[in-house]
């Protein structure tokens, strides 16, 4: 960057930071109800905007204008803005009218004495589109339900409570993710924030400026590009008391201990008491790691082998690979008589999945940064790489390094049924860096005879997100339900992150979501002794139509209604 260059970059930071000072002042007037009818007038901005929306990110991330991945770009995009918009909203509809947010809303149990709160399905058309897919918000062991109904809201119970102005650095990857997380930052926290773009969204600057303009013109939000000084001069800057970073554990620490040699001695002092961060206000994180999916050993069909390797390969390819959720270690049984042939159909499905370019910077060396590691590893079609053979052991370094590309990693372990599973989640907890996600397949069959034991072998993964026969992605997309890292992770040893967001019932105090979908689709589901409606997800890479099924959801979104419905089952049906 030159001197000129950013020179004009801090103005416009220092000029944003003080107009939000001022918009902090009006949020906090402003009631309830005009909070919730700033939520539906983003709503329709965002819609309006949303096809300008997918063809840019399509065009920056190399896709073609016929690609069917193009449904990635509209259900990680404008979808699920709209859908948090639309939850957010009906949250607000409850706290004004004096109830709480999850008034109505299903409430169960979990081991350890746990009260869950139903995510989804929450509504009819959840029941239809997503039908045999859950998800359940887990709070933290010794919250009461009543605590859940009383404490749901956050800063919509107190709006008068300002937080002042926070800096908001958004993620480079998923197009949704910077816009949600100003959003939660407003109505989790009241707090007005700039969001400072990662440069490899630069193109799509005009497009959010139209998206939120509602937010924008009523001065509770600013939008700035540059470098990371100019990052540096935002969360540095007096008026702003809290920065959200969505990104790398490098990022985050480069932040708050420093860059090189220095920061890392400066981390590891800070971890002892004996030094203090540079950064000396709070900040929050989403920060991936290595996501792991177990498969627990049982008996399977051919289809069931091809149809599970293609969601392991979803899994890992969606975005390119470019996913802080990506799944990265496959953990299987040693002893699973059909251990080859789902390796078999897992390479298979990496290779099928359509090819496409390595648009995030970096990946190309982070590929021949694994094969470097693993001289081993088979480089499959597209650019992809599957390690085979890797040791279950802390410190290895696919288990401990986030690619952020297309490679994938298998280690094994001997057993079966919960032992196995036992030992695979203990692998997961204790030798992979990282607590975002994990993702567990197990046919129906295999749950049922585990009973109880299944969902007590759950609860021992200490993980921000569980999928059970889904991928936590399909977590990441359920408005309702919470996204981050498990609890507890500190500056010095950040891992995941800190705190939580998306969350659109503002729950306090959430430990985990638990997502569940259906091991078949829909015209073998009976065979499994399940019934589901769903055929294959519109997220799997090798769906055919997802580009037109994450259209016709997101114009659903936009305005929901019956009439709606064919055309969504129709092209899901094709897929």
């Amino acid at each position: 960057m030159t001197a000129q260059i950013f020179e004009q970059s801090i103005a416009q930071a220092d000029a944003a930071l003080a107009e939000l000072t001022a918009g902090a002042a009006r949020w906090s007037a402003l009631p309830l109800s005009g909070r919730r009818e700033l939520l539906q007038a983003l709503s329709v901005s965002v819609a309006a905007d949303a096809e300008q929306w997918v063809s840019v990110a399509a065009a920056y991330k190399g896709l073609d204008a016929t690609s069917p991945l193009l449904g990635e770009e509209w259900t990680s995009g404008p979808y699920a803005v709209l859908t948090s918009l639309s939850a957010l909203t009906e949250s607000l509809r409850a706290l004004e009218a004096g109830g709480s947010p999850v008034d109505g809303v299903e409430l169960g149990t979990a081991p350890g004495g746990r009260v869950t709160v139903k995510a989804l399905p929450y509504n009819i058309f959840d029941v239809l589109l997503l039908n045999g897919f859950s998800a359940d918000v887990w709070m933290q062991p010794g919250v009461s339900p009543q605590q859940v109904r009383s404490g749901a809201g956050l800063g919509q119970r107190h709006p008068t409570v300002g937080g002042g102005v926070g800096v908001v650095l958004g993620a480079g990857n998923i197009t949704s993710i910077p816009l949600l997380d100003v959003v939660y930052e407003l109505f989790a926290h009241n707090r007005v924030t700039v969001l400072k773009l990662n440069p490899v969204t630069t193109p799509i600057l005009p497009v959010f400026d139209k998206a939120f303009a509602p937010l924008i013109e009523a001065g509770f939000l600013r939008i700035v590009t540059g470098a990371a000084d100019v990052g540096q001069f935002l969360v540095n800057h007096p008026s702003v008391t809290h920065v959200h970073i969505t990104g790398s554990a490098a990022s985050h620490d480069a932040i708050v201990f420093g860059t090189g040699i220095e920061g890392e001695a400066r981390r590891a002092a800070v971890r002892v008491g004996a030094a203090e961060p540079l950064l000396h206000k709070e900040i929050t994180s989403e920060l991936g790691g290595v996501s792991p999916t177990i498969i627990v050993p049982g008996k399977w069909s051919k289809a069931d082998l091809r149809f599970q390797a293609e969601h392991v390969a979803t899994q890992r390819l969606h975005n390119g690979g470019y996913n802080c959720i990506a799944g990265q270690v496959v953990i299987l049984s040693s002893d699973w008589p059909q251990r080859e042939a789902f390796l078999t159909q897992l390479r298979s499905a990496l290779s099928r999945a359509p090819h496409r370019a390595p648009y995030y910077p970096g990946s190309d060396q982070r590929v021949a940064a694994a094969k470097a590691g693993y001289p081993a590893a088979e480089a499959l079609d597209g650019g992809r790489l599957l390690i085979t053979g890797v040791r279950s052991a802390a410190g290895e370094k696919a288990l401990n390094t986030e690619y952020f590309a297309p490679v994938l990693a298998v280690t094994e372990l001997p057993g079966s049924g919960l032992a196995f599973l036992r030992a695979a989640v203990a692998v997961a907890n204790d030798d992979l860096v990282g607590t975002l996600g994990v993702n567990v397949i197990a046919h129906p069959r295999t749950l049922r005879a585990a009973g109880a034991a299944f969902d007590e072998t759950i609860a021992d993964l200490r993980y921000g997100a569980v999928a059970v026969n889904a991928w936590t992605g399909f977590g990441f997309l359920t408005a309702r339900a919470t996204w981050g890292a498990f609890p507890g992770h500190i500056l010095s040893d950040v891992q995941s992150g800190i705190g939580i967001v998306h969350n659109a019932f503002l729950l306090d105090r959430a430990e985990r979501t638990v997502v569940r979908g259906p091991f078949r689709p829909s015209h073998r589901s009976l065979g499994a002794g399940e019934f589901t409606l769903s055929p294959k997800p519109p997220w799997f890479v090798t769906n055919r139509t997802q580009a037109t099924t994450g259209r016709r959801l997101t114009q659903f979104a936009a305005n929901p209604g019956w009439a709606k419905l064919p055309g969504i089952f129709a092209s899901a049906l094709r897929g």
